[in-house]
């Protein structure tokens, strides 16, 4: 996937407001460059991969993007406790989180899922790239079809999930983007 295909698939979910965002599971920064063209200017995205291949290449992608924004590399596990530079622990200080082709990989994605969601801030948003098929593969090892999108976003604590895209996977099957809203409590 280039990173044109990437925008196309995230631009609805996204929405293309500056802020500041984590790609969890960035991989070598695909969905980190998509993410960074979208936000524009006056954003910071954290970069987040467990690879250490993957965030050299992140670095790399830090030290060379734009000067209107900036990407922050970090080696962490997503789905354990970690610290990003820069910010408060235990705050809601996120515009969106986006999991593209990352949260398959995790056994229990609503516990995983649900953790995330404390971290974005109310109103903030949600955004997964996953494959839209049923059968477990070593590429695939825990899939989340887009039927099953609404109920895992829902148990997350989030509002209003959606699928605004899909496209045809060179890899087989159908790729979808889900996106859904950190609900806003009134009383705080």
């Amino acid at each position: 996937m280039d990173i044109n295909d990437a925008i196309e698939l995230i631009r609805d979910a996204v929405g293309g407001t500056a802020g500041v965002w984590a790609d969890l599971g960035a991989g070598t920064g695909t969905f980190t460059r998509a993410l960074m063209e979208l936000l524009g200017a006056g954003s910071t995205v954290y970069a987040v991969d467990d690879n250490a291949s993957a965030v050299g290449a992140l670095r790399e992608l830090a030290e060379t993007g734009s000067s209107n924004s900036r990407v922050i590399a970090v080696k962490a596990d997503f789905t354990r406790p970690f610290e990003l530079p820069g910010l408060l622990s235990g705050r809601a200080q996120f515009d969106g989180i986006l999991l593209a082709n990352a949260l398959h990989f995790v056994r229990d994605a609503e516990r995983a899922l649900a953790s995330l969601v404390e971290a974005v801030r109310p109103g903030g948003r949600v955004v997964v790239v996953e494959y839209d098929r049923r059968e477990a593969s070593r590429w695939v090892p825990y899939p989340i079809p887009a039927s099953r999108w609404p109920l895992l976003a829902e148990s997350a604590g989030l509002a209003e999930p959606a699928i605004t895209a899909t496209r045809a996977s060179s890899y087989s099957g159908i790729l979808y983007t889900g996106v859904a809203t950190r609900v806003v409590n009134e009383g705080l």
